[in-house]
């Protein structure tokens, strides 16, 4: 007679979504043989990872304070999974306050804000995390209510001021000259590639500043509870997000012309945006009740690729990184991604 050979009963892991998180993010594992008689126990790194569900097939593991990325091991009553690779961001400043995108230069060094409570102003508005050392040191100590960051062609950082309405341009470490006044309550900023500064005031105007500071209305806009988050795509048009009140709000994008449309809808309080060198769209959002990074495809697809809470804004830095900009710390995490220079 034949015996049947009995089947592996070791934890298989078949499926695991997002690519990529933050600590604090989830991760959803798709498998067989994750219970069985007993609770399964998994491990990111070194680090053991809390379960939020757990059942036969499907485990939605949430990442720890202290996991640095590696693996993802499933163990169940003595018998461990083959590992699963993993990204996970690894924070690289804290004490920070942004309300919008970090910067990052050509070089490699980043810029995030701590912008304050409005009318509050900080000893530091503006810090840089150096390229060579990864240290994270004071930039710009006298702006108030520092919101938007954008760096020009030249490499040059500019920044807004929401309390102020004021844009400064900041050419070298603690020096920071007026560049236009009069922006409302400014956030967002971004460049064009003919160096044209467009400016977000979240009271419901873009405005659009030529390189000779002349300024112009380009387009009006529903007003934000927060801010607007400005980034130029690759066919020139403006994509804007302004979280509302609605739980099901959009994308803008806005042609050279000044007229609007809307690019995609279906988001949870969608903040800073960035492109990657393929045309996709990233989006601090929530999408389907699950908060982090979304990307839309140019044929407006879009998934969540990242998970995290707290995300404000993102941008892609050289060795093909993502940096993150919670609501006071910035992540960096390797997804084998090269970002698109907006300007």
């Amino acid at each position: 007679m034949a015996f049947r050979k009995s089947s592996d009963p070791r934890p298989q892991i078949l499926e695991v979504s997002p690519a990529a998180a933050i600590p604090g993010g989830e991760f959803r594992v798709r498998g067989k043989n994750f219970t069985g008689a007993g609770q399964a126990s998994v491990t990111i790194g070194a680090a053991p990872a809390p379960l939020v569900v757990g059942s036969d097939s499907y485990l939605i593991v949430r990442v720890p304070d202290n996991a640095v990325g590696g693996q993802l091991v499933v163990s169940h009553n003595g018998d461990i999974s083959v590992p699963r690779p993993l990204q996970v961001g690894v924070q690289i400043a804290d004490g920070l306050h942004p309300v919008a995108n970090p910067a990052v230069d050509s070089h490699g060094n980043i810029y995030a804000t701590f912008s304050g409570s409005r009318g509050q102003k900080t000893p530091v508005s503006i810090f840089q995390v150096e390229a060579t050392t990864g240290q994270s040191v004071p930039f710009v100590g006298d702006l108030m209510n520092a919101s938007g960051l954008a760096v020009d062609q030249d490499d040059v950082l500019y920044a807004s001021s929401r309390h102020e309405g004021n844009i400064y341009r900041v050419p070298s470490a603690g020096n920071s000259a007026l560049y236009v006044e009069g922006m409302g309550v400014a956030t967002g900023i971004a460049f064009d590639p003919d160096g044209n500064l467009y400016v977000g005031d979240r009271s419901g105007t873009i405005f659009k500043v030529s390189r000779q500071r002349q300024i112009y209305v380009f387009a009006t806009l529903e007003s934000s509870i927060s801010a607007y988050h400005l980034a130029f795509g690759p066919d020139n048009y403006l994509y804007v997000t302004g979280p509302t009140t609605s739980s099901f709000d959009c994308v803008h994008r806005i042609s050279p012309a000044g007229e609007v449309d809307v690019f995609y809808r279906g988001l949870g309080r969608p903040q800073g945006m960035t492109f990657d060198a393929e045309d996709n769209l990233y989006v601090a959002a929530s999408f389907q009740g699950r908060r982090g990074v979304v990307r839309i495809t140019p044929e407006r697809q879009a998934e969540l690729f990242l998970s995290g809470p707290g995300i404000v804004g993102l941008a892609f830095a050289p060795g093909k990184d993502l940096v993150l900009a919670t609501s006071s710390a910035l992540y960096r995490v390797h997804v084998d991604i090269d970002g698109r220079r907006s300007a």
